[in-house]
Formats: structure tokens, sequence, C-alpha cells
């Protein structure tokens, strides 16, 4: 543990469901661990137990809340755990597929979940949305559109272009498909499986309408990627949305979960399960308080985004990698720019640079 993390209370210490097993974390709450091939290696999933009126009528079963990636070895493991559906499950189906936001890694089996299941697709507008025209590929959305995106911040280097390059069917290839029918998930409007109640908070600057699920009865909390004891959530500028300031959005959503208990359950959707609320939310915002005095020192001097990722991020970076730096960095400078702390200029190389305004 780092020394942050050793500030949290991890109920469960180092349990780890196994591969195509669950680990009950709270009354009718299943914890689900699946792989991910990328250097962040796994995401948590969750089933929730449920009932609700079907076309058989009243049924109890399971809301599943997100996917994980398209691939063999996704697919394996929900497989293996269907299974062994009467043993884990007991023996109820698959109700509704809930999905928190649009990144590959929470939406991007759903729609063959949604299939095998008959079962619909609950999400926010604005993350089904998203979905939906990432995964269509379409202008300004797709892969090739991040290309003159990084050029215009600085990125120069032809060898790491061509490795980014290779990632334009990044989306694509890990959702090749979204439901064409979805119910709403809408803050304000709370969700109901079976006894229980789940309040729906949105969050931004993440993705852009992010759901997590708050139960009183339980004490849980379903933060998906708002929330993650380890690391600190991703908040990048992107192609589609150039002049975005998600720094702002996160930092105004994080305020949303102080009305909650700080003994709240937190589930994230990568780490363990944690306690310890507010702690947490202070790490988030001390974390963000020092990359932005790191960007102020280094804006002394005129500097691109990409000058700005080896001052954030002191390590080195794959190409997977550091599409997300350039977009933190970013969105980091927009944030000063947007407080008027910095002065933007596109200089004659058709860079974008940065610098403290002159008092």
């Amino acid at each position: 543990m780092n020394p942050l993390e050793q500030q949290l209370h991890y109920p469960f210490g180092e349990t780890l469901p196994a591969r195509g097993r669950t680990l009950e974390v709270a009354p009718g709450v299943l914890w689900l661990r699946m792989e991910l091939p990328f250097a962040l290696n796994h995401i948590n999933l969750w089933l929730i137990d449920d009932e609700l009126d079907t076309a058989h009528g009243r049924q109890r079963g399971w809301t599943v809340v997100d996917c994980g990636i398209a691939s063999d070895t996704t697919r394996d493991a929900w497989e293996v755990l269907f299974a062994s559906a009467q043993e884990l499950l007991g023996g109820r189906p698959v109700l509704r597929v809930l999905v928190t936001h649009c990144h590959p890694d929470h939406v991007g089996l759903a729609d063959w979940l949604c299939q095998l299941w008959n079962a619909p697709l609950w999400m926010t507008a604005g993350e089904y949305a998203f979905a939906r025209m990432m995964s269509a590929g379409l202008p300004g959305a797709d892969g090739s559109a991040m290309f003159p995106h990084f050029r215009r911040h600085g990125l120069t280097d032809p060898e790491m272009e061509n490795r980014i390059q290779e990632r334009k069917s990044y989306y694509t290839r890990l959702v090749p498909t979204v439901p064409v029918a979805y119910h709403r998930l809408q803050e304000g409007i709370p969700l109901q499986t079976g006894n229980f109640r789940w309040q729906v908070i949105t969050g931004f600057g993440h993705s852009p309408e992010h759901a997590s699920l708050y139960c009183s009865e339980r004490n849980v909390l379903i933060s998906g990627d708002m929330l993650l004891p380890r690391i600190s959530t991703n908040v990048s500028v992107f192609a589609i949305e150039p002049e975005a300031n998600p720094v702002a959005q996160y930092l105004d959503s994080l305020c949303k979960y102080e009305s909650l208990p700080d003994d709240v359950l937190i589930l994230p959707s990568h780490g363990k399960p944690f306690r310890g609320l507010y702690t947490r939310i202070q790490q988030l915002r001390d974390h963000h308080a020092e990359r932005l005095e790191e960007v102020r020192q280094a804006c002394r001097e005129p500097q691109s985004a990409c000058d700005i990722v080896p001052v954030m991020f002191r390590r080195p970076l794959d190409a997977h990698q550091l599409t997300f730096a350039i977009g933190e960095a970013l969105a980091h400078l927009h944030y000063l720019w947007f407080a008027g702390e910095l002065e933007r200029s596109t200089g004659s190389d058709g860079v974008i640079r940065f610098v403290m305004r002159s008092r």
C-alpha cells in the first residue's frame, strides 16, 4: 500500500474473487473481477439481487453493473460464472444490464450480455449517446480525430505518433456494438432493485454523465470510476470537446458525495472495496491541487500539453498511457486557463502553448 491507501480501510483485506466466481460484499451485492490487457489490469463488476416485472411475470434475478471489454477472455469469464449459476447465482437470470459510463471496460460486452439474457440496458443519456457515437466511429469521435488534436498540443515525435496511430480502432475493437435501445438512468430518479432503492449520483469530468449508485439501507456506494482508492480518476480533454474543463467538473462532482456517510462501503471499478469516503475525497482534492501547482510553476515559460506530460508523469509511458497523459495535462492547463491564470496562444508551428498571465 502507498501512504494514501494506508489512510483508508479495506474490510476484505487482500481477498479477491477468483476468476468466474463471486464474493458477497453486502446483502444481495456480489463482486466479480475481470482481467484487462492494460497497465490497469482489472475491472470490478457487480451483481445486485433484483426483482422485476417481465413478460413471464414477476421474476427474481440479477442486475449486472458494468460488463468488461469485448474480448474472448472476458466472455469466457462470464460464461464460467453462468455455468455455475445454480451455485453462485441461485439459478436466477440476469434481468438487466446497467452501465456506469461509456468507457470500453465498462460497456464493451453490454450488447452481448443484453442479447444473451434478453435483458434491457440501463445508462444515463449522456453515456449512452457517447457509447453509440464512438462505437459507430462517427467523424470527430473516431480514432483518427485524436491525431490533429495531439499535434495541436505538441506531439511531434513521429515514432510515438505511429504507435498511437495503431490505436485508432481502440474503441471500436473493444466496443464493437452497443444495444440499439436503452432505459434512462437519471439523477433524482431512484433505481429500485427488489426491496432496495438506489440513489443515482451523476458525475462529470471523467466521462459525459457518469452514474454512481448509493443505497442507504445497505450503506453501499457503487462508485464506478469517480472514486478509486489507489489511483486518481483520469480527467482528460479529448478531440471531440477540445475546450472542455474536466478538472473543474470533476472537483465539483466530488461535492455530491459529501452528503453520504463517511463509513459508506465504496465499491470502486478498480482496486478493492474500501471505507473512508471523506479522507479519499480530500486526498483527491489535494492531488489535483498539487498537480495544478506543478503546472503553474512550469508555465512561467510557454508550455504545450506535451511539455507538461513529464512534469505530471515522471515515469515512462507507453502509447496507451500517453494518450491519457496528454489529455490530463491539457485538462490541468485548461483549468488554469479558464480561471484566468494562464494565457493561451498558437505558435507559427501550429502548436498551442500556455503561459502565466502577466500581472
